[in-house]
C-alpha cells in the first residue's frame, strides 16, 4: 500500500507541476490579449481531480483492496502513457497550453504533434488517468465516480473550449 501511496503523491506533483506551467502560460496569453472562458466549471473540475487523488489511496486503505497483478500492471503502463500523452500536449501547445480555458485571439488552431490526431487529446489522457490510477490497486468504485462524473465535466469543458476557440477564430477588432 505504501508503494500505491507514492505513486498517487507521484500524480499529486505532476499536478502541481502542470498548475506551474499553467500560471507562467495564463500571463503569456494575458498579455496577448486572451479570451477567459469556462471559469463556472473550473472549480468543479478541481474538485473532481483533487477527489480522484484523495479517492484512491482512501478507497484501497479503507475497502481493503488487493493488488492484482494481472490488473495493476497494464493499469500502470495505461497511467505513464497518458501523463506522456499530457506532456506532448503541453510541449506541443507550449505557451497557449492551460489548465482553465484561455485563448489568444487571432492565433490559428494548432494541427501538429497529437493534435494531427485528435481535436481534444489531453482529455484523452484525462480519461485514461481517471480510469488506470484507481485501477492499479483495485480501486474502482473511485473508477467509476470519477469517469461517470468526468464525463458531465468534460461533456461542459470542450463545449465551452470549442466555443472559446471559435470565437477566437473571429477577426480581431483593431
Amino acid at each position: 500500500m505504501i508503494w500505491y501511496a507514492l505513486l498517487v503523491a507521484a500524480v499529486a506533483g505532476e499536478r502541481v507541476a502542470e498548475l506551474v506551467v499553467a500560471r507562467r502560460n495564463e500571463r503569456w496569453s494575458r498579455a496577448r490579449r486572451a479570451i477567459v472562458a469556462g471559469d463556472g466549471h473550473y472549480p468543479a473540475m478541481v474538485a473532481l481531480h483533487v477527489g480522484l487523488l484523495a479517492g484512491c489511496p482512501l478507497e484501497v486503505w479503507l475497502g481493503g483492496r488487493p493488488f492484482v497483478p494481472a490488473l495493476g500492471w497494464p493499469m500502470l503502463a495505461v497511467l505513464v502513457g497518458a501523463q506522456a500523452l499530457r506532456w506532448w500536449c503541453i510541449g506541443t501547445l507550449g505557451p497557449r497550453w492551460n489548465t482553465r480555458v484561455i485563448v489568444v485571439p487571432g492565433l490559428p488552431l494548432v494541427a501538429r504533434g497529437p493534435y494531427r490526431l485528435l481535436r481534444h487529446p489531453n482529455y484523452v489522457a484525462v480519461v485514461a488517468e481517471g480510469v488506470a490510477l484507481p485501477l492499479v490497486h483495485t480501486a474502482w468504485v473511485t473508477a467509476v465516480a470519477f469517469t461517470v462524473l468526468n464525463a458531465a465535466v468534460l461533456t461542459v469543458r470542450v463545449r465551452c473550449e470549442n466555443q472559446a476557440l471559435a470565437a477566437a477564430d473571429a477577426p480581431v477588432p483593431a
